[in-house]
């Protein structure tokens, strides 16, 4: 199965980019993760299930212990991958 997550965190700051989500940013380019797009308010990442699932609980520790006070995420199967597709062996 894959899955994409979209997420922020926060606060926002405008002038440069808080330690959370620059955490947040390493934890996703790390995870190996396909089609990561970083922005300033808002970031995806597709992969297979197991690697999205942990890098998800990899994201909402390092960034809560970096000082983000929330993280909204949305985790989403994608539709019309068959199962199995995009998994290492």
């Amino acid at each position: 199965m894959r899955l994409r997550v979209e997420f922020t965190t926060e606060p926002f700051d405008l002038d440069e980019a808080p330690a959370h989500a620059v955490v947040a940013r390493d934890v996703v380019t790390g995870a190996r993760l396909d089609a990561v797009d970083v922005g300033p308010f808002g970031n995806t990442a597709e992969g297979d299930a197991d690697r999205v699932l942990a890098a998800v609980g990899d994201l909402l520790r390092e960034t809560l212990r970096a000082g983000a006070t929330r993280v909204s995420l949305q985790v989403n199967v994608i539709a019309g991958a068959e199962p199995g597709e995009g998994e290492a062996s």
